[in-house]
């Protein structure tokens, strides 16, 4: 997609995506794996970027029909979806700093047929 800039500042930079991009990379990187679905839970830090995520993701969802009515760099868009992801992922990041429980909904073991809450120890020494 390339958007005809109609005055109102020329585009949106790809640059600023791609900075996110390499931001989450680095916290992923040291991350313990993600296997299931994270609560959204944590200390206050965490909660806060949980918080920002949620209006991020309400900006994205308004801003599809601006792009889609042609008045919006799709590039904007692209930035808010991956902005909410590094909010996601700066909360887990949080989480592990501060060595804080992940509650995870998953199954507690093979063979469960019911899906809870597994806490998950997120530990930032034992990492290296």
């Amino acid at each position: 997609n390339s958007f005809v800039c109609d005055g109102v500042g020329g585009g949106f930079d790809p640059e600023h995506i791609e900075d996110l991009e390499d931001w989450i990379d680095e916290m992923t990187d040291k991350l313990p794996e993600l296997s299931s679905f994270v609560l959204p839970t944590g200390g206050k830090a965490s909660a806060q970027l949980h918080v920002a995520r949620t209006v991020c993701r309400r900006a994205e969802r308004r801003t599809v029909l601006l792009v889609d009515d042609g008045v919006c760099d799709p590039n904007a868009l692209r930035y808010l979806n991956r902005l909410s992801d590094f909010f996601f992922t700066a909360a887990r990041w949080t989480n592990f700093c501060e060595g804080i429980e992940e509650i995870q909904y998953r199954r507690p073991h093979r063979g469960a047929k019911q899906r809870g809450r597994v806490k998950v120890n997120l530990e930032y020494a034992s990492q290296g």
